[in-house]
């Protein structure tokens, strides 16, 4: 009887430290997890957002973590380029055109997938560089009813992840990434929204004015040249009086893609005012951004819209200038920024009087001519 009894409190003990070293163990998960949203919470971009979770796989102890999101429209992709984030070295960020995939693995359930690794079902969310995790863990990332994406992880251990397992951890960190994603997009859109130029597309003056300093501020830490463009159509007035503003404002949203396709992801295009855009072009010399101002002047004057039964070509004016920072010079943002616009409105002043749909550059502007500016 006493050996029975013996053997029960044996059991008994062993249930429960078992019990206990799992409270322990899910003490310690969710002071992970906390820490980890608060982490989250306190990002203030897009950008910093998934470099915060796609570098989190070992402070969950995982062999892979990634993200699958949806960008239909390729906007997401711009924000992020725009923010400095490099699509191309984060391959664990996968882009989506629709929601399909998530559609056909998913269905009308938000219910996350748990369990062995199965190639059928899992490849589209995991890009593998050496060996394929044991387990993984899939959650579909869902606000108000519409998928965003899905966040991945993977372990090498065949037992980290099981279908049998709870998911309340897992569960509420998604749903607090959810709330994050969805904020830092409508985010992202609203910031656009309100620096962008509805017509065009690209964006406008306040937009321009913002990101001056900060190009300029650049070129003088890393003591590279910035290249900015004034740029006009030709006759614009003459467009909307003949053809009318319809035919106009078509003229200026294909002038805009156009001039946006010659320049780089990182580059500024923004429409100044009326049939006006500045572009700025970081480290670009001048007599590249010569050359690629020439390009630009070329093909806009391809550029053929049908008005009245009639073929309209399009020419534009160019006025480039230069900003070359000195190493260990700083001279106030501000000023350099007013040199440049003034500079370069001065080229496409000359370029207009010279005969139009030509390039004209005003050279190099130094910090030692900023600097007498100031004092004129």
């Amino acid at each position: 009887m006493e050996e029975d009894l013996t053997t029960d409190l044996m059991v008994l003990q062993s249930h429960l430290d078992g019990m206990l070293e799992r409270v322990k163990s899910n003490g310690n998960t969710l002071r992970r997890f906390q820490m980890f949203e608060m982490g989250l919470l306190n990002l203030n971009s897009l950008a910093e957002m998934l470099e915060y979770i796609l570098a989190s796989q070992d402070f969950f102890d995982l062999d892979y973590i990634g993200f699958c999101l949806i960008d239909a429209k390729g906007e997401l992709q711009t924000y992020l380029m725009e923010d400095g984030f490099n699509i191309d070295k984060q391959p664990r960020l996968i882009l989506l055109k629709n929601n399909d995939i998530l559609q056909a693995t998913f269905g009308c359930s938000i219910n996350p997938y748990l369990g062995l690794y199965k190639t059928a079902k899992c490849a589209h969310f995991f890009t593998i560089d050496k060996h394929k995790p044991a387990s993984v863990a899939i959650i579909p990332l869902v606000r108000r009813g519409k998928f965003l994406g899905a966040l991945s992880m993977g372990s090498l251990d065949a037992h980290r992840f099981e279908n049998t397992m709870a998911t309340d951890f897992i569960e509420h960190m998604t749903s607090v990434v959810s709330v994050c994603l969805e904020n830092h997009l409508n985010y992202e859109a609203m910031k656009r929204t309100s620096l962008m130029d509805t017509l065009t597309g690209v964006n406008n003056r306040r937009f321009l004015e913002q990101r001056l300093g900060e190009e300029i501020d650049r070129a003088q830490r890393s003591v590279e040249a910035l290249s900015c463009f004034f740029l006009d159509i030709d006759f614009f007035k003459k467009v909307n009086d003949t053809y009318g503003h319809q035919v106009g404002d078509q003229v200026l949203t294909l002038v805009a893609k156009t001039i946006r396709e010659q320049l780089r992801n990182n580059d500024v295009l923004a429409r100044y005012g009326g049939e006006e855009f500045v572009a700025l072009l970081a480290n670009i010399e001048e007599g590249m951004a010569f050359d690629i101002a020439e390009r630009i002047r070329k093909k806009i004057k391809s550029i053929v819209v049908e008005a009245k039964g009639e073929s309209v070509t399009i020419t534009i004016s160019i006025g480039s200038v230069t900003y070359k920072p000195s190493k260990g010079t700083h001279i106030n943002s501000s000023q350099v920024g007013v040199d440049l616009i003034e500079k370069a409105d001065a080229a496409l002043y000359s370029a207009k009087n010279s005969g139009r749909d030509k390039v004209v550059s005003a050279g190099v502007i130094s910090d030692h001519m900023a600097l007498a500016n100031l004092f004129k």
